[in-house]
């Protein structure tokens, strides 16, 4: 705990740095580099490391996510809000360039499971690949697409919040729904924790635990949405932000359920030990890949801070 606590408290303030001050592009670095050690540690997790190619091309697309999505987000906006200032029209140009990034993450998708299925056809046929286990079976195609894909592309949803005009504030959605929540239901649970819903998966998740996580998830949003409003002049709609706190404490701890899950069924105990104490950057993130995209798709359909 002492090791936890100490590594926190000096990963903390920079992580902050990056997501409030510094300028979206150090975010992307943050991020893809994250989404690389998270595709290596859930390779490892389930095995598919011993095929060296498949892990290399899981990697560059753990990055490279990360790295499109940053270009989709502030590229559109730039020429948006240069087009605004300038007071030219922009339709044509906006369009053109959001289809042609949007081409660019679709393309680094379609390469990606090309290269993996053409993998999987080709080391089939050796004998001695099947002996040493490195063969990539089509059932495990759809655990390098998350490795290498998805679990990128959620994460990377906190490169869209900070890349929206007053992103500085948006970014923190998540980060103040999935740190307050998480610490909610281990302090409640620890405290007051008697009945264990998922034993098999978590043995030491409680329900005490997640409504008390559900309470300080949705407290601090309501908090956090009162700060903008004292020190900013943007209008809150607390009803939303209660709202915004309910659901990101649902998805935080389905999050971290789902990749204990996954955990359990390899039969790990951490991801990694990236972080002393806290284990892989997996065990550190696993509830903000559910947290993020929810909080970016509820800021663009229900907001809560009006801009």
């Amino acid at each position: 705990m002492k090791t936890r606590i100490i590594v926190s408290a000096i990963l903390l303030p920079v992580f902050f740095c990056i997501l409030f001050i510094f300028p979206p592009i150090f975010l992307t670095i943050v991020v893809a580099a994250i989404c690389a050690i998270a595709a290596y540690e859930l390779m490892h997790a389930t095995k598919l490391n011993k095929n060296k190619r498949v892990l290399v091309y899981t990697i560059i697309a753990a990055v490279l996510t990360p790295m499109a999505v940053y270009l989709t987000a502030i590229i559109p906006l730039r020429i948006y809000t240069n087009a605004l200032i300038e007071g030219t029209y922009v339709g044509p140009i906006y369009t053109y360039t959001t289809l042609l990034l949007l081409t660019l993450l679709f393309s680094i998708f379609f390469i990606f499971i090309c290269l993996l299925i053409t993998e999987a056809i080709l080391a089939f046929r050796s004998t001695k690949a099947a002996e040493k286990g490195t063969v990539l079976k089509f059932r495990q195609i759809p655990i390098a697409l998350a490795a290498g894909m998805l679990i990128p592309y959620l994460l990377s949803a906190l490169i869209s919040l900070k890349c929206l005009p007053y992103g500085h504030l948006f970014v923190l959605l998540p980060i103040v729904s999935a740190f307050l929540t998480d610490s909610g239901a281990y302090f409640i649970g620890v405290a007051f924790g008697k009945t264990k819903p998922f034993p098999t998966i978590s043995p030491n998740k409680t329900i005490e635990g997640y409504i008390g996580g559900m309470i300080f998830g949705t407290l601090g949003m309501v908090v956090f949405g009162a700060i903008i409003a004292i020190t900013t002049t943007l209008p809150v709609i607390l009803p939303a932000l209660i709202l915004y706190g309910i659901i990101g404490a649902l998805v935080t701890e389905l999050g971290d359920l789902a990749f204990s899950f996954i955990k359990r069924k390899c039969g790990i105990k951490d991801y990694g030990k990236l972080m002393p104490g806290h284990g892989g950057a997996l065990d550190r993130f696993d509830s903000m890949t559910f947290c993020a995209p929810t909080m970016y798709l509820l800021v663009l359909i229900l907001p809560a801070i009006i801009i």
